[in-house]
């Protein structure tokens, strides 16, 4: 009897350290899957601050873009008055009331 115990406590030990070294495998390829999607996110993780930087670069163009946009069309507007202004000066000397 005292055989067969040590026997049987032999084949639980083996089958304990079976089970531990399969735990010990999956719990690897978990760490390997953390790593690796780790490494996806920081990849990520860089690439919305590019995009982040890119886009205030962006915006701040597009606000110099308008400004620029709003200067020439209040510049056009000041043109196309004096344009009105030296066309009724132009039609006023050309007319026949007018007598210097």
């Amino acid at each position: 009897g005292h055989e067969q115990l040590l026997k049987m406590m032999e084949e639980r030990m083996m089958d304990v350290e079976q089970k531990l070294r399969l735990v010990k495998r999956l719990l690897q390829e978990k760490v390997n899957q953390l790593k690796e999607q780790l490494s996806k996110n920081t990849k990520a993780d860089a690439m919305v601050k590019d995009l982040y930087v890119e886009n205030a670069q962006l915006l701040k163009a597009l606000e110099m873009t308008e400004q620029r946009q709003k200067t020439a069309e209040r510049k056009n507007y000041l043109l196309e008055e004096k344009i009105a202004n030296l066309n009724r000066i132009v039609k006023n000397l050309a007319s026949p009331s007018f007598h210097p």
